[in-house]
């Protein structure tokens, strides 16, 4: 066969592969439009609505486990991503459900995002809803997981801590029936008792006040307190461990700083911010409580001569039973919840504590409260609306005084 006839019949043949192409093409859509369309599966009525006024991450799945339709806050947790589950423990949650029918609930732990460890503890729960059609509810539950978290620990922290006192008493009573024809051992060994009864004491009284003050509605109603006695008191009480130490106390300040609050509570805090500053005071130091006011707020400073307090440490030191140093904590009857008390009483009236330290300078603790109005100074004792829950925290206006405070 010559070239041009080749030609010519691959060029015939061409056209025709391309014909029958072309009526294929035409076929399938005269068969695609001969069929009837397929409905897309259909909500119940009502749901679309409810779900965007859940708090809760309400999602509903497809029988292709794609989302049909997801609430606001299924989107903000990360729940939702454009048209798919986001983590693969719900993805077999759903799968669960829908091969028999049966309602699921699960706590699981989620990772929060792409990118990092933190993690979401949730509650889910997923139901047939209708048709090829699965509703999946998650509920946020890391807060309630992290306080019952700190919960434990507290129980187990307090167990710890008291067993040390108590062992100590029984070891102690031991050691007296063994020296029962020595006079001079039993009053040592009972001398030692009293130490210890004495820590124990203080101990239990002071988680009765740190549990007392987690709950805002035991506070009693808030009067006008004035500082200068309060501080006097306080001062008072420890001046006794401040003589036998050899460390000077001193006071000064503005006399006219009231505040609303519970004088008892604010006592305390200051009595715990004084005795600790003893504590850590060398003989021969001097402590000095200073009282100032400016911009709304009443201060409070605490200065110490001691041994100071390291950058790393400071972030830690107003969590329940942590001490700096546990062995002289131990040595000075320390029980590691002074500056949590001190933390939550400001807290509770609306105010704040912070520290200043350096290692080897000592330390300054500064409690700010907001001041009580001036036109109200004379009516020492009349009721007044004033104190916050240990959660709140000042508003936009003290926040800005707080800060310029700082400054």
């Amino acid at each position: 066969m010559d070239p041009a006839t080749a030609a010519t019949l691959g060029g015939v043949a061409g056209l025709a592969l391309g014909g029958c192409a072309l009526l294929a093409v035409r076929w399938s859509e005269r068969a695609q439009r001969a069929m009837p369309a397929q409905p897309e599966p259909t909500l119940p009525r009502g749901v679309a609505d409810v779900l965007a006024v859940l708090r809760e991450s309400a999602v509903v799945v497809a029988g292709d486990d794609s989302v049909v339709k997801a609430s606001p806050a299924a989107y903000a947790y990360g729940i939702v991503s454009g048209k798919d589950l986001t983590h693969p423990e719900l993805r077999h949650l759903v799968r669960q459900v829908r091969r028999d029918g049966v309602i699921r609930e699960s706590e699981l732990e989620l990772a929060r995002g792409p990118l990092g460890p933190a993690r979401l503890t949730v509650r889910a729960r997923v139901a047939p809803l209708s048709a090829g059609h699965l509703l999946l509810l998650v509920e946020d539950r890391t807060q309630a997981h992290r306080v019952e978290e700190v919960r434990r620990d507290f129980v187990a922290n307090v167990s710890h801590e008291l067993k040390t006192p108590i062992g100590g008493l029984s070891l102690l009573a031991e050691a007296v029936q063994d020296a029962s024809d020595d006079p001079a051992a039993v009053q040592r060994f009972a001398a030692r008792m009293q130490v210890e009864a004495s820590r124990l004491s203080h101990l239990v009284q002071e988680i009765v006040d740190l549990s007392r003050l987690q709950v805002a509605d035991t506070l009693h109603p808030p009067r006008l307190v004035v500082v200068d006695e309060v501080i006097a008191e306080a001062v008072d009480r420890c001046r006794l461990v401040a003589s036998a130490k050899d460390v000077e106390l001193a006071v000064s300040g503005e006399p006219q700083a009231r505040v609303f609050g519970d004088r008892d509570l604010l006592m305390t805090a200051l009595r715990n911010l004084v005795d600790n500053a003893i504590a850590y005071s060398g003989a021969g130091t001097r402590v000095s409580v200073a009282v100032t006011m400016h911009h709304g707020l009443v201060e409070v400073k605490v200065t110490d001569q001691g041994v100071g307090i390291s950058e790393e440490e400071q972030a830690r030191i107003f969590e329940r039973f942590y001490r700096v140093d546990p062995a002289r904590s131990r040595s000075t009857g320390g029980t590691g919840l002074g500056l949590a008390i001190v933390k939550h009483v400001s807290a509770n009236h609306g105010g704040e504590v912070t520290v200043w330290s350096q290692p080897g300078e000592g330390s300054t603790f500064t409690v700010r409260l907001p001041a009580a109005p001036g036109d109200l100074v004379p009516a020492i004792d009349q009721p007044a609306v004033g104190v916050v829950a240990s959660d709140d925290v000042l508003d936009p206006a003290h926040q800005s005084n707080a800060q310029e405070a700082r400054g």
